[in-house]
């Protein structure tokens, strides 16, 4: 596992603070982890003329070469996440997973370029530069607040203490500069690798709307929203071990069986039985079937009706909500992939406001789906291609599991 620089960073330091000895234990204890301080930081050279956005695809190029790697999953985190779209794009026989957290295409002065919003960056970055090589931590407690307000007092203290160690004021000015005129969203359409976003919901450093729109740039990339409002995650949230596992199946899942389904031929995803097992008698059962595509809603209604199950359909979160303020169903058929919110984000919603069942379904390569979807509180999954009498039988399975728990 290569990581693209980010900064803050020092290499000896790190594993010193608290914060980033769980990064870099979690991350070293499943993969032989590559990372290195880039120009102007921790043990890196400071004197530096070049801080250009191309002069960091240029050093992640010189370690991965130097390295000696051929292939491998590539992490990118904050800042760190455009430098890696920027060496996929150009490598893409070297890359093969790309995991993209708090990261974007487009830096504050792209995203906003009016001159207020150019002001209160330039404020801030004034306000640091003043503040960065002083005793007294209180200014770069500003910039601390920004990456771990959730942080206790002790972890907040290491940030602090990270600034001052990790490069200069001067360089930390030059640095924010260039983060705010970042700009890769050309590039971010031309990504092949498989492609894995996590961004957490409120962030306060790097938008969440920004990860989202990443993840829509990024062809057929997968978006894993976390409940966190630190942009470095810390090991005592929940969000982390969701983060590290969602991480790890897509890592750990070879790269043929990823890539999107959508678009694919409705009628291929499902290996139909011609000869249909006899009607379900759990027939006043109601299931919900929320899938965007009309065919197969259609294909699945008339299955599952003629098994004696009354249907319920929606296209959308929006027109799931008006079914469900008419009937409760025992249980909702919920397609992970759909528009605006994900199938992810309405298990979580349903697991908060409805006892019921849910069973997602998925594409054959998206472990990642299966698993967050598990943990927000889905029974099961189906991950298409599926054969309509598995489909049937996890049906009857949870709500079987529903009608009798333990």
């Amino acid at each position: 596992l290569v990581k693209a620089a980010n900064w803050l960073s020092h290499l000896e330091f790190d594993w010193q603070m608290p914060v980033s000895r769980s990064w870099l234990d979690t991350l070293s204890a499943h993969y032989a982890l590559t990372r290195y301080d880039e120009r102007g930081c921790g043990l890196s050279d400071w004197s530096i003329d070049d801080f250009s956005f191309d002069a960091w695809v240029r050093d992640l190029e010189a370690v991965v070469d130097a390295a000696g790697l051929d292939r491998f999953p590539l992490l990118g985190i904050s800042q760190g996440g455009p430098v890696a779209i920027a060496y996929a794009v150009k490598h893409p026989e070297k890359v093969s997973h790309l995991i993209l957290y708090g990261a974007y295409a487009r830096g504050k002065f792209v995203r906003d370029p009016s001159p207020r919003a150019r002001a209160e960056e330039e404020a801030l970055i004034q306000l640091i530069e003043l503040g960065w090589g002083q005793e007294n931590p209180a200014l770069r407690q500003l910039f601390t607040a920004m990456f771990m307000p959730g942080g206790s007092a002790q972890q907040q203290h290491w940030f602090n203490e990270l600034q001052k160690m990790s490069t200069s004021a001067a360089n930390a000015a030059r640095f924010l500069r260039e983060f705010a005129s970042i700009d890769v969203q050309q590039l971010a359409q031309q990504v092949q690798a498989p492609t894995l976003i996590m961004h957490a919901r409120e962030d306060s450093r790097i938008p969440f709307a920004e990860g989202q729109l990443l993840a829509s740039l990024v062809p057929n990339a997968r978006f894993v929203a976390l409940e966190s409002n630190n942009h470095m995650l810390l090991d005592s949230e929940p969000a982390w071990p969701v983060f590290f596992q969602a991480l790890k199946a897509f890592i750990d899942t070879p790269t043929p069986m990823l890539g999107a389904v959508a678009g694919d031929d409705p009628a291929s995803s499902f290996a139909v039985d011609s000869n249909p097992p006899a009607p379900s008698l759990d027939k006043t059962e109601t299931i919900l079937i929320v899938d965007d595509d009309p065919q197969i809603r259609e294909l699945l209604a008339e299955y599952l009706s003629n098994n004696g199950y009354q249907i319920l359909e929606a296209d959308s979160g929006q027109t799931m909500r008006q079914q469900l303020a008419t009937q409760t169903p025992a249980l909702v058929l919920l397609d992970v992939r759909l528009p605006g919110e994900d199938g992810l984000d309405l298990t979580r919603y349903l697991r908060q406001h409805y006892d019921l069942g849910i069973i997602m379904v998925t594409g054959a390569g998206e472990v990642v789906d299966r698993i967050v979807g598990l943990e927000m509180g889905a029974d099961d999954y189906v991950a298409k291609p599926f054969d309509l009498r598995e489909l049937l039988a996890r049906i009857k399975s949870v709500l079987r599991r529903a009608r009798n728990p333990r």
